[in-house]
């Protein structure tokens, strides 16, 4: 269980080093998926339509705050990427230590502030009074486990860093698990409804970062943890926070759009927010394949430049979008022509059903645009150009989303605006990225690296 050379992606076949690192990270986030929505199923079978509708409503809320660290974390790993490919054994050394601590720091920070301010930011998202109290109860519990997820994501990270993305998947197997029996104990045995959906989860959290701590403290031959060791330099830091903040702001501030939108959402009552909830399930398993090739191609992009090789990176840039396109086209279809049937897993509610399908069918087409979005702002990332997919994503996400939504929905009072909202902002993203990936100044790195 140890890092081997086999983590170098600087030499080998492109588009199967692209893959083999992809799979683990897309049957890894399928099982976060996995437990997520396990979460809402076992709910809303379980504990009804107002239950389902408090977990989904907090949803927005916690990937803002968790969102926002994250992305500063991708300083981080664009870093240590870079070192580990050009075999820089003390500033990767340093870059790892400096991010666990910057871990702590902050995780400590966000469980006191999540805990305390879910009350107020609840009432800011307008959620219904029948809904209220559930929500509250559900985040509170889930933030006191924030400091356990964020060691997690940030020692998994790491080892994709270093290129093994195989063990974040054997943790989130475990922990998968681990919910997974604990939600149908907690719900449906001793019926603690969302406090019991949150206790689960934060108990599955809980397992997977002891693993990772271990993974790293034990088992990682390229630059293990040492407890002594963990302090923050400050050069370190402040080259991983450039990388990092614009992809922070990024997510927090789309976040936050979210959160907005959720609040549009919430005015047409419980069952728009449960078709909504429902429905960005099965978006979040879509997303998956981008999400894990635009890792894949962040850290590919990061170790090949370290390497000082262009060539590689364009090609491997191609592959990824390619193979984005497929695992789209190959997942897309079926949800689409049977996006009922997915809706009803969750809830048998034919007002449920039918919004959820009507969102499902509304942005799936539009996956074609995410694709660009996702998989080329990962590429330029790792090259260090973190300000473009900020913008993008702020402008598109955000203003353009919130103008379109204030803009028709007061005259036209129709819950699949929000669809659209996401549909359309989705191709505007998707349109920019592309256009700054041929032609911006992000190529300067390939240039001078010849």
């Amino acid at each position: 269980m140890t890092l081997r050379k086999n983590g170098n992606l600087t030499e080998g076949v492109i588009w199967k080093q692209l893959l083999l690192f992809s799979i683990p990270l897309l049957i890894g986030n399928l099982f976060q998926q996995l437990y997520n929505t396990v979460d809402s199923v076992i709910v809303g079978n379980f504990a009804g339509k107002n239950a389902l509708a408090a977990v989904g409503t907090s949803g927005p809320l916690i990937n803002l705050l968790v969102g926002f660290v994250i992305g500063l974390g991708s300083g981080a790993t664009v870093l240590i990427s870079r070192y580990f490919g050009a075999q820089n054994q003390q500033k990767l050394h340093d870059a790892i230590h400096t991010f666990a601590c910057f871990t702590l720091v902050v995780g400590a920070l966000m469980t006191v502030m999540g805990v305390l301010l879910s009350p107020t930011i609840l009432s800011w998202m307008k959620t219904p009074a029948d809904v209220f109290d559930g929500a509250t109860t559900y985040l509170r519990i889930y933030f006191l486990g924030t400091l356990a997820m964020l060691i997690y994501n940030s020692g998994s990270a790491i080892l994709r860093a270093l290129g093994n993305s195989k063990m974040p998947l054997y943790f989130l197997m475990v922990s998968s698990v681990v919910n997974i029996i604990l939600d149908y104990i907690f719900v449906a045995v001793f019926h603690w409804d969302v406090a019991g959906v949150a206790w689960a989860t934060l108990i599955a959290n809980a397992v997977s970062s002891i693993l990772v701590i271990y993974v790293l403290l034990y088992k990682t031959s390229a630059c293990p943890l040492e407890v002594r060791k963990i302090r923050i330099d400050k050069v370190i830091l402040t080259d991983m926070l450039k990388i990092g903040i614009p992809a922070g702001l990024q997510t927090f501030i789309v976040s936050i759009s979210n959160t907005m939108v959720m609040s549009h959402v919430n005015s047409f009552g419980a069952s728009a927010i449960s078709g909504f909830t429902s429905a960005n399930k099965f978006d979040n398993f879509l997303g998956l394949p981008l999400q894990s090739f635009s890792i894949a191609i962040t850290t590919f992009v990061g170790q090949n430049l370290g390497a000082q090789k262009p060539e590689r990176i364009k090609k491997g840039i191609l592959w990824s979008v390619g193979l984005s396109f497929i695992c789209i086209i190959v997942l897309g279809t079926p949800a689409y022509l049977l996006a009922e049937h997915c809706i009803r897993i969750f809830i048998d509610d034919a007002d449920v059903i039918r919004i959820g399908a009507q969102m499902m069918r509304t942005v799936i087409p539009f996956y074609v645009f995410l694709i660009f979005h996702q998989v080329l702002s990962g590429a330029v990332r790792g090259a260090g150009y973190t300000t473009m997919p900020m913008i993008s994503a702020i402008f598109s996400f955000t203003f353009l989303r919130q103008i379109f939504l204030n803009t028709f929905m007061p005259s036209v009072q129709d819950v699949s605006l929000v669809f659209w909202s996401y549909a359309l902002t989705w191709g505007v993203s998707g349109i920019i990225m592309l256009c700054y990936t041929l032609f911006g100044p992000w190529k300067k790195c390939l240039k001078t690296q010849n």
